[in-house]
């Protein structure tokens, strides 16, 4: 790259690390840092377990948007002071441009970090996998969107814990959810709210024909404990019974698993994987709780829209994705148009490019 077209790229970058100053808000975040850094440091700090590490959590993510941005800043500030030296020697250019490439990226990411402003999106995920129209195809189907999630989780350095895997009848899932915990998490796979669309020839059919079948998948914020939501335990009915999943030690020997029945809602929840029937109880109400917020989320924007005359945009339940693997390899994503050939790499887990296109596609809209 010749040196004007560096100096034009570097001035470039210099407005976006002023934008990204201004959007994620450094001087409240760094006033916000101090703060929760005060609160880890009282006596009493971890006298209450739950509450300390909720803001731990904060205090880390806060501190991450800080350290991004300054590495952001000092990649410019060296990208510049190389340049100014480059006329004199060669080798400070290619200093100068090494930096410009690795600021880039990193900008993009600040950039879409300010897309996620909701008060959950830093936080947790809880992702749901559930059959739809297809009998064992749909059940295969569900097995394959999640390993793909496990995979995506996985690769961007986030933790999954597996929550309830319920085995189809000879393949697959009957359902599949997880808890992914990262930064960032609920924001991204927001983005995988819907109906997935699957088109291949069945490996369960004997005449080789192509089948159609369909997935939904919810994913839902977790709800720390400071949230307030209406769940009264004297509504919730709760059974134990044998988990059926292959499960940790001891976990097929006992009445391990856990059903959780919403009597005013009739939400039904279950949680099997864990190696006690205490810590499943207490997975399944973490799962409810979630649900009933978002039950309420959802009752509270109906009547907002009534008020405003406005019709909803009911994308959850709709299809948002399609992935064919008969006649030909593709998967597009019908809201962003994003789309690729490469079907064994999505499934493989690289779905960056369609949950970024999707952000991008809502923050036009």
């Amino acid at each position: 790259m010749e040196l004007k077209d560096l100096q034009k790229e570097l001035e470039k970058a210099a407005g976006r690390v002023d934008d990204a100053f201004s959007f994620l808000h450094i001087e409240d975040k760094r006033a916000e840092l101090a703060r929760l850094d005060e609160q880890t440091a009282a006596p009493d700090f971890w006298n209450d377990p739950a509450a300390a590490q909720t803001v731990s959590k904060q205090a880390a993510n806060v501190r991450a948007t800080i350290e991004d941005f300054e590495r952001a800043q000092g990649l410019l500030d060296d990208a510049r002071t190389a340049l100014e030296l480059a006329d004199d020697d060669e080798a400070f250019a290619e200093e100068a441009a090494a930096a410009a490439s690795e600021l880039t990226p990193l900008l993009d990411q600040l950039e879409i970090q300010s897309w996620f402003s909701g008060e959950f999106d830093e936080g947790d995920a809880i992702l749901t996998v559930n059959p739809g129209q297809g009998g064992l195809e749909a059940q295969d189907w569900t097995e394959m969107l999640y390993q793909m999630y496990v995979h995506y989780a996985e690769d961007k350095g986030w933790k999954v814990t597996v929550l309830d895997l319920v085995p189809g009848e000879g393949i697959g899932l009957d359902k599949a959810t997880i808890q992914i915990e990262g930064r960032y998490a609920y924001g991204m796979l927001r983005s995988e709210i819907g109906i997935h669309r699957l088109v291949r020839i069945s490996p369960t059919d004997a005449k080789k024909r192509r089948q159609t079948t369909f997935a939904s998948v919810e994913v839902l914020p977790v709800i720390s404990d400071d949230i307030e939501v209406d769940l009264n335990p004297a509504d919730v009915r709760v059974d134990v019974y044998r988990s059926s999943g292959p499960g940790g030690q001891c976990v097929n020997t006992t009445d391990s698993a856990v059903r959780l029945t919403h009597e005013p809602t009739g939400i039904v929840v279950t949680c099997q994987n864990e190696k006690s029937q205490l810590q499943n109880k207490e997975a399944a109400f973490r799962v409810l709780r979630a649900k009933l917020y978002e039950l309420e989320e959802r009752k509270r924007q109906e009547e907002l829209d009534e008020l405003r005359g406005e019709r909803m945009d009911n994308s959850f339940g709709s299809q948002i994705r399609n992935y064919v693997l008969f006649p030909y390899q593709l998967v597009k994503d019908l809201r962003s148009g994003v789309e690729t050939g490469n079907v064994d790499a999505v499934l493989g887990g690289a779905l960056e490019p369609f949950v970024i296109g999707y952000h991008t596609w809502r923050a036009a809209q």
